[in-house]
């Protein structure tokens, strides 16, 4: 039996997580939260608005990290708690970190457009 609950508590505890580590090491980069900072306002997804998004949300996909990309410019990434572990937040904030700091974005096969992102 799930206790819904412990369900919600830990979806929180992981957007928080994963705003907190973006925040503290990527908004150099000019990324941005979008939406609700207050974790009762959203559901188990955390968008930043970021430069280059397109590109890079294809470099994490490539390095393992699924999210999607909303046009203009936002990063999205959906943090299921029921199989999603504390750990993989902050491995996936670390992927993102790696890919702005060191530019992997900007490959041609992170810059072309895609039909489907």
């Amino acid at each position: 039996d799930v206790d819904m609950r412990a369900v919600e508590a830990k979806s929180q505890m992981l957007c928080s997580i994963f705003i907190a580590q973006v925040e503290e090491h990527c908004s150099r980069y000019g990324l941005r939260l979008a939406g609700p900072r207050e974790m009762s306002q959203r559901g188990s997804h955390v968008s930043f608005h970021c430069p280059q998004g397109y590109a890079v949300m294809q470099a994490l996909i490539a390095a393992g990290v699924v999210g999607d990309f909303r046009a203009p410019d936002l990063i999205r990434f959906g943090f299921t708690p029921l199989y999603t572990s504390h750990a993989e937040v902050f491995d996936a904030a670390a992927v993102l970190l790696k890919i702005l700091r060191d530019g992997d974005w900007n490959r041609p096969e992170f810059l072309a457009r895609k039909a489907v992102t």
